[in-house]
């Protein structure tokens, strides 16, 4: 099922009565979902993206703007009837019922010519099950299940409606690190089994590049870009998706651009063309250091961090935004701990410009 997105827009009532200013949740968002693709809505607290979500499901009704199913318009239908499935963060499983009660839950509330009969209802039950892997624990109650089969439990019972879109509200946000590994892989192979169009929101960077089609960066209720994972990793729009996407983070200097060349401090660091004179911000990414005797970045080394395959050096420039500098290098390569410095060249794809203040990227070609 194809959602198309129109200028959706949230506004919500002031709660401060002094100065009556509303608040807008979601502003002017529009974006069209293809068929049967995984899309994660991403961005840090308060940026709309759950909002986003409950006014697709329809829990929530849009202050402006269009939601579509197919061609069909849903603005204004009740959430009961936009034949969506969602799984809210904290499970919200019914403690007194079985798993098996819990999966039917949404089946015995169905009426008219969406009823089912008993057995109808128990073999839709059990297919969830199968499809999650809970089918031997139908008889548990979910205390006694752990974080990670109580939210198989939550998404079975999504499922088993054979929802058109399935809206999935930070589901892997309480469990540990590695239950939440394997959730979000369970979570990407029962999407490409059933062929639902699913839209999962999360904070997580990481999981949401880890099994999105596609992702959305959101920002105070604004959409920053919209692409495949990895081509808004490679190709950011402005500093804040450069700084939001990334593990490590991005490292971000003051810079400026003087006769075609990068400044980063007093170290020159790239020749380009097609800029003008101007203050910058330099971000490079972590894996764009290659250590050099003879590179023309100088970093004062502070530590090493063996990861195995990759080591983390890191380090401070007297023009870096961050405390820190986090470059990753192969564990082949020698870096000097005796030295004071640890010196650069970089990956000119890795390197990226923004202004001062707009903060918007400035495209570059290197000489």
């Amino acid at each position: 099922m194809k959602v198309e997105l129109q200028n959706l827009t949230k506004i919500f009532p002031s709660r401060n009565k002094k100065s009556n200013e509303e608040v807008v949740a979601v502003n002017d968002f529009t974006l069209q979902i293809p068929d049967g693709k995984l899309v994660g809505l991403l961005g840090p607290s308060g940026c709309g993206k759950s909002t986003t979500l409950y006014m697709i499901s329809g829990l929530q009704k849009p202050s402006g703007g269009k939601i579509f199913f197919g061609e069909d318009d849903v603005t204004e239908l009740t959430a009961e009837n936009r034949g969506v499935g969602l799984v809210f963060q904290n499970y919200a499983l019914y403690p007194h019922l079985t798993v098996k009660q819990n999966i039917l839950f949404p089946l015995q509330n169905l009426k008219g010519e969406y009823k089912l009969s008993k057995q109808q209802m128990l073999d839709r039950a059990y297919e969830a099950a199968r499809l999650v892997q809970i089918d031997e624990l139908m008889d548990r109650k979910p205390s006694e299940l752990s974080g990670g089969q109580q939210q198989r439990v939550a998404i079975a019972r999504a499922l088993v409606k054979m929802p058109k879109v399935l809206l999935l509200d930070e589901p892997l946000s309480n469990l540990d690190a590695r239950l939440r590994l394997q959730t979000r892989e369970e979570i990407r192979r029962i999407q490409k089994e059933t062929g639902i169009t699913t839209i999962f929101v999360t904070h997580d960077q990481e999981e949401a590049m880890s099994i999105s089609d596609m992702i959305v960066v959101m920002k105070l209720g604004v959409v920053q870009q919209v692409g495949k994972p990895q081509d808004v990793y490679d190709d950011p729009t402005n500093l804040f998706v450069a700084k939001f996407l990334g593990t490590p983070p991005i490292n971000v200097f003051e810079g400026r651009v003087e006769n075609g060349t990068v400044y980063i401090g007093d170290d020159a660091v790239m020749q380009v063309s097609g800029v003008e004179d101007q203050l910058v911000t330099v971000a490079i990414r972590p894996e764009g250091f290659i250590p050099e005797d003879n590179g023309p970045l100088c970093c004062n080394l502070v530590s090493l961090e063996v990861m195995g395959r990759d080591v983390s050096v890191v380090s401070k420039h007297a023009a870096a935004v961050s405390p820190i500098i986090r470059s990753i290098i192969n564990s082949d390569a020698k870096i000097d701990t005796s030295a004071e410095c640890v010196r650069y060249s970089l990956k000119p794809n890795k390197i990226f410009l923004f202004g001062k203040e707009d903060e918007k990227r400035i495209y570059f070609e290197v000489k």
